[in-house]
């Protein structure tokens, strides 16, 4: 299965949430770059997020915020 872009932009934004607190999200500016708000915006439509503009992840959007930090970690580690 090829990463489209749109994909790519999407784990982007789930690898910015700090998963060791519940208690914080993440707001995207209308001035951020358009491919964050457009993938903030399908993240919400997914039900990953709260808020169209991000807000806190689900618990779906937590798993999968989950899965792409570990993969980088995985990725990054010699």
């Amino acid at each position: 299965m090829p990463i489209s872009p749109d994909l790519l932009s999407e784990m982007r934004v789930l690898a910015m949430y700090d998963l060791s607190t519940t208690q914080q999200g993440i707001k995207v500016h209308h001035d951020a770059d358009q491919e964050v708000i457009s993938a903030t915006d399908r993240l919400f439509e997914k039900g990953l997020v709260s808020q169209k503009d991000g807000g806190y992840l689900t618990g779906l959007g937590r798993d999968a915020a989950l899965h792409v930090h570990d993969l980088m970690t995985i990725l990054t580690t010699s």
